[in-house]
């Protein structure tokens, strides 16, 4: 059937056909830079990483591009309160820029450990405040906008359409409602496009309006269609951002341009612990190094997988426990096999393993709207069939590659799992002393009833595998084969 998407403007699943195939326009909000990173942020970056990753693995040319926040995006979400970049620069006593690239590092650093590709592009705010007085200039001329006491704000009444993802209507934004009435607004609902820059402010440029700093839905529209154009394929976020962020996005930018401004809107879910919300507001976020103390970043982003992107995801020890667990087992699995296929005990056994079936399987789950839950379980159910096999019979070396080539598209290429030769190679040394221990001791117990047969065949098999035992008066040891 093809790759279909849940459209949040739609409200439906549609095929996916991108405005110029096979290239795919796609921005996704990035980062408020004023802290680290937590483990909603992972939630969603994570998401839009296997979207980008499955595009490409599908043919398509993706350019991906996801902005930083630093500068705008105020305390409330909306119009009013402090900068959160300029107010925790204060908390720091430093630059406001100084802190912003503090936390822009760390950002990439915990996505850099997920296994999170790069973004193509990732146009800061600070960087394009050009692009922004236009665009602010562009809707005053066409009658979108007003100044008002040095702030320009955009007029919803003047944007018939105002509403349409996320629902709402302009009856229904009264005062006293998410937006705190302003008498320099003519409407409650009204949005800041450019805001005056009080006194002591730092964060300030001149503008045809006076010294002040942009609001922060403008930033979006600005940078978005300055890299992807007037027209984009996908946009992403988090389903918090539907309202007022992107429901702004549209109307800023249409009525600039007259175009339709997103194809496909796709709003990853939340994070919630004990049912609600992960953030910093609420005092209730696990950062993404304090996880990383704890889980490996590949058991964090199994966790994640896990879960579907439109899902929301409930944080619990035991859930990333569990997520650890399946991820030891994956571990281990291709392990056997890439050890088996390295090092030569591979045989002629033909091999049982449908591998078409399971890359239809995997790809049928893809293509229903990026359901990660059902590609995961297809893996697991892959790599426990070939573990059986594994046990049973010996397959060729060329049948050997057939499987590891699959699990390295399809887990490593795709899902970002693969823990990779350097991973691999760490995870043998890491388990391999204990292991040979165990073995050690169960083979002395074995002996110790004289299931001779028994020891040898544990004897044999570790040399099979390139390990040596040697036993003598003081007990066995083992060895690497050179």
């Amino acid at each position: 059937m093809g790759l279909r998407v849940y459209n949040t403007l739609t409200r439906t699943k549609e095929d996916f056909v991108p405005l110029t195939p096979p290239h795919v326009g796609m921005y996704v909000c990035g980062p408020t830079v004023y802290g680290h990173s937590h483990l909603g942020h992972a939630k969603s970056y994570v998401s839009f990483d296997l979207i980008v990753r499955y595009l490409r693995h599908a043919g398509y040319r993706v350019l991906y591009v996801q902005n930083i926040t630093d500068v705008g995006h105020l305390s409330d979400d909306a119009d009013m309160g402090e900068d959160k970049v300029e107010k925790q620069s204060r908390v720091d006593r430093v630059h406001p820029m100084q802190l912003a690239e503090t936390y822009t590092r760390s950002y990439f650093e915990d996505m850099d450990a997920l296994g999170v590709l790069r973004p193509d592009i990732s146009p800061r705010a600070t960087g394009h405040i050009t692009e922004q007085i236009e665009l602010v200039r562009r809707l005053m001329e066409g009658g979108h906008a007003y100044e008002s006491n040095g702030s320009v704000y955009f007029d919803i009444g003047s944007f018939a359409a105002y509403g349409k993802l996320s629902g709402r209507t302009v009856e229904e934004m009264s005062p006293g409602a998410r937006i705190e009435v302003r008498s320099e607004k003519r409407h409650p609902g009204d949005f800041a496009l450019w805001k005056r820059a009080e006194a002591g402010h730092i964060m300030r440029w001149p503008s045809p309006w006076g010294e002040g700093f942009p609001g922060w839905h403008v930033e979006c529209s600005a940078m978005s269609m300055k890299y992807l154009g007037e027209t984009i394929d996908i946009h992403g976020g988090g389903l918090e951002n539907q309202f007022p962020h992107h429901e702004s996005e549209i109307a800023q930018s249409e009525a600039a341009t007259h175009k339709p401004f997103i194809r496909y809107w796709l709003h990853n879910n939340m994070v919630t612990v004990d049912g609600k919300k992960m953030g910093k507001s609420l005092g209730n976020f696990v950062t993404l190094k304090d996880a990383f103390a704890t889980w490996h970043p590949r058991v964090v982003r199994l966790f994640i997988l896990q879960s579907h992107y439109r899902s929301p995801l409930d944080f619990s020890k035991a859930a990333v426990d569990g997520a650890a667990k399946g991820l030891e087992k994956m571990d281990a699995a291709i392990l056997r096999l890439r050890t088996m296929a390295r090092e030569g005990t591979a045989g002629s056994d033909p091999s049982t393993m449908d591998v078409a079936a399971y890359q239809s399987a995997f790809t049928e789950a893809m293509d229903d709207d990026f359901n990660t839950p059902r590609a995961v379980a297809v893996v697991f159910d892959f790599l426990r069939e070939m573990n059986a096999m594994l046990g049973a019979s010996r397959p060729s070396v060329a049948d050997l590659r057939e499987i590891d080539a699959w699990i390295s598209t399809h887990v490593g290429g795709i899902l970002g799992l693969d823990p990779g030769a350097k991973a691999t190679s760490a995870a043998t040394e890491e388990i391999l002393p204990p292991l040979m221990d165990l073995l050690i001791g169960l083979r002395q117990e074995i002996r110790q009833h004289k299931l001779w047969s028994l020891a040898d065949r544990i004897r044999d098999g570790l040399a099979a595998l390139g390990m040596t035992l040697e036993d003598g008066k003081d007990g066995t040891t083992w060895k690497k084969m050179s």
